[in-house]
């Protein structure tokens, strides 16, 4: 007797009915942070459950939507698992550090380096691969969907199967139109952990304002910028860029741990009230440096313009850009740049290459530069986030106890914050070097150090950490950064009524301005009320 053929037990599926089981799967298993944010708007009681148990059916439907338009034939399964696979990444980020996937982080994610992915790397990711989605995966590929069914037959399937998705959805919307309405209005931000909506919708954002070619001419700035005759005196500036670094974590901003022992002991002046442009990187350094004000920046308008420091070079400032973070976010593009990730450059360097290294060499540079104005930027690593106890070496373990994991969730707000704090220690340590440096040089130059950060960082306060939440909604921790200027006593200023206006609202927006106005360039796209060195009230 021959061996009957073994009946594949999904044999019962359908391509409509895999569909319906995977947007099930996903909306489940990857909308953990979402349905924790719904119900915080939508508490469980008696007169919400229909409207949230709506809320679930409109996800399931939508999904199952994009996937019965887009899964044609063979490309569906490739896309099944693709979405699965993007989607229980996303869901890990945005349930252990409370971010959101926007366009912003897609940009992140596309401009982080190796180094800066395995920080965010732990084993919990990828045991939760391994259930949600490698498994899940395996019963995709092995499921027989695909008839030899008539291809009309297969195209009216499809078509019915998204009538009824419509007509589900329509149905959703006439019972609970009052509902979405004013939870559109009230809590939109909630729908941006939705998922794999949100990073969806915001992948295909991205991939539509991102440029296609490179630039072919950027637009010019400020081409009457010139040092005029009577500015004598060479001005030596080091603009040092923080990393992931928050204001109220400064004992200067009047913090209650000493994080700032060496600045204090330095004639600085520190800006409490400073806020960043941007919660990323990717927006933040760019925008600081640009013409352009917050409110009116976008990536394109930076990518296709002049920046600080083409005007800069322009009225023959010699720049010198040093990197020891992921890149300059093409703020430094047309100006000399060098990469201090390495021990190629850089000479201190231990579990990673320290933000000290980037002075060495420095005074080389200077002493070879025998004429105009210098202009150094110094792009630190910073705080960078989740692993704290990476940024900083050993001996300036002054706070403990210490989370010494990226897992942050594992650790106590003590534990995180000691790791922080003890990184601005030795941003601390790197400011105060970098200003022993410029007391080398103030009988040749004009002397001063400004001191930013990019953006803030939250520790885990009401259960968010890192940065990146979009601007409208991010917590003041990841907007309010410091600000410090140092100057030499050759620099001629009267520093007193900087003192006195220092504790009043300053932005990113001020930068281009007060840099033009230290370095006494005459440009048209000079702002004197913008300009903090001009401030007077």
């Amino acid at each position: 007797m021959q061996n009957e053929p073994v009946k594949n037990p999904l044999r019962w599926l359908t391509v409509p009915r895999l569909i319906l089981a995977v947007s099930v799967f996903l909306t489940l298993c990857c909308n953990f942070s979402f349905f924790r944010h719904l119900l915080e708007a939508y508490p469980p009681a008696w007169e919400n459950l229909l409207f949230l148990a709506s809320v679930f059916i409109c996800m399931v439907c939508l999904t199952a939507l994009v996937f019965l338009i887009l899964g044609v034939r063979y490309a569906l399964k490739p896309l099944l698992i693709l979405v699965l696979a993007v989607s229980v990444v996303a869901s890990y980020f945005m349930d252990t550090f409370n971010v959101v996937i926007d366009v912003g982080m897609i940009r992140s994610v596309f401009q982080t380096n190796v180094a800066e992915a395995a920080d965010l790397f732990h084993w919990k990711l990828a045991s939760r691969f391994l259930l949600f989605c490698v498994l899940p995966s395996i019963l995709i590929y092995k499921a027989k969907v695909f008839r030899h069914d008539l291809l009309k037959t297969a195209f009216l399937s499809r078509v019915k199967a998204i009538g009824a998705l419509l007509a589900v959805l329509l149905a959703v919307w006439v019972v609970f139109s009052a509902n979405y309405y004013s939870f559109f209005r009230v809590y939109k931000p909630v729908w941006m952990y939705s998922n794999p909506g949100a990073w969806i919708s915001h992948t295909a954002k991205y991939a539509f304002s991102s440029p296609k070619t490179k630039v072919a001419k950027v637009r010019q700035i400020g081409t009457d910028a010139a040092i005029p005759d009577t500015d004598t005196d060479r001005e030596l500036i080091i603009l040092v860029v923080g990393e992931a670094v928050r204001a109220d974590r400064f004992s200067l901003n009047g913090y209650e741990k000493e994080t700032n022992p060496l600045l204090a002991r330095e004639n600085v002046i520190s800006f409490p009230n400073f806020y960043s442009s941007g919660t990323m990187t990717n927006f933040s350094v760019p925008c600081m440096f640009s013409v352009y004000g917050r409110k009116d920046y976008s990536h394109k308008k930076g990518r296709e313009t002049e920046n600080l420091l083409d005007v800069l070079a322009r009225a023959g400032v010699s720049i010198l850009w040093r990197n020891n973070n992921s890149s300059s976010k093409g703020v430094a593009d047309r100006v000399p740049y060098e990469d201090f990730r390495t021990s190629d450059n850089n000479p201190v360097c231990d579990v990673e290459c320290r933000d000290e290294g980037m002075l060495s060499g420095l005074q080389k540079y200077i002493d070879q530069t025998d004429k105009g104005d210098i202009l150094i930027v110094l792009h630190q690593m910073g705080n960078h986030g989740p692993a704290y106890y990476k940024r900083y070496p050993k001996e300036f373990e002054k706070f403990t106890p210490v989370c010494k994991t990226n897992k942050l969730e594992e650790c106590t707000y003590e534990q995180i914050g000691n790791a922080y704090n003890n990184a601005i220690l030795y941003t601390d340590y790197f400011l105060s070097q970098v200003i022993t440096l410029l007391k080398q040089n103030m009988e040749k130059f004009e002397t001063a150090m400004v001191y930013v950060g990019d953006h803030g960082e939250s520790l885990g306060e009401k259960g968010v950490y890192l940065h990146g939440l979009p601007y409208f909604m991010a917590p003041d921790s990841q907007k309010r950064i410091p600000a410090i200027m140092w100057f030499g006593e050759s620099f001629k200023i009267d520093t007193e009524p900087l003192k006195a206006t220092a504790h009043l609202l300053f932005t990113h927006d001020n930068l281009f301005h007060t840099i033009l106005g230290m370095m006494e360039v005459t440009t048209d796209v000079y702002d004197g009320r913008l300009d903090i060195l001009n401030y007077n009230y």
